[in-house]
């Protein structure tokens, strides 16, 4: 029985996939450079550095960095600033909140050699010599942490919650824009839902942020 040429050959999306990725492995296998790796532990491509000035908690700081090095691997990695925690390394978790000029950002999602000019405030920075930050007092008066890995990028925001609040500043739970937000606990939260926190501490810190903005501490 003699077989239709559309049985000897059935061309599908797969095989034609698995047809071009052979094709692409086997034109590397030959590359005169597929064997040179560009990582910057190569000695034969090093990676090409820069110096940042940075300026970290009121001091400045001269690094020599990888371009493509982040904001929160610059101050763990560089500095020693290893209270800002790296969660999910994607901007979802807020473990790595930092305030950058006093407003939030997500330390893993900006490179180092943007912040050149700025004033960049870690958890560290937050401290005034033996005293601890009001908010960091708020969080351990209200239980506001558990397993406390999540803590920092925590404290960080809410600073930066306060701040924003008092300048004003609306969120999506905000019922009028034209008015300035009463600080609610839906507003609390909606402000706040970029940092996770897996043991679930939320009404706690809720309650350390509330004190802290009724209290008008700074």
């Amino acid at each position: 029985m003699n077989e239709s040429p559309d049985a000897r050959f059935n061309l599908t999306r797969r095989t034609l996939l698995e047809a071009g990725t052979t094709l692409a492995a086997a034109s590397l296998i030959d590359h005169p450079q597929a064997a040179r790796a560009a990582g910057p532990g190569d000695a034969a491509t090093p990676a090409e550095t820069l110096t940042v000035g940075l300026r970290v908690n009121g001091r400045r700081h001269d690094l020599t960095l990888d371009p493509r090095t982040t904001l929160l691997d610059a101050l763990r990695e560089h500095l020693a600033l290893t209270g800002t925690k790296k969660g999910c390394d994607q901007g979802q978790c807020g473990a790595c909140t930092v305030l950058v000029n006093g407003q939030r950002i997500n330390s893993c999602l900006t490179l180092a050699v943007m912040h050149a000019a700025d004033e960049v405030t870690t958890i560290e920075g937050l401290v005034n010599g033996n005293h601890l930050h009001p908010m960091q007092t708020a969080f351990v008066h209200h239980d506001g942490l558990q397993c406390g890995y999540c803590t920092p990028g925590q404290i960080c925001s809410a600073v930066g919650v306060v701040a924003e609040h008092r300048a004003g500043w609306a969120s999506y739970a905000t019922k009028d824009v034209a008015t300035a937000p009463a600080l609610t606990d839906a507003e609390i939260a909606e402000r706040m839902s970029g940092n996770i926190c897996r043991c679930s501490a939320y009404p706690n810190i809720v309650a350390a942020i509330r004190e802290v903005a009724e209290e008008g501490r700074t």
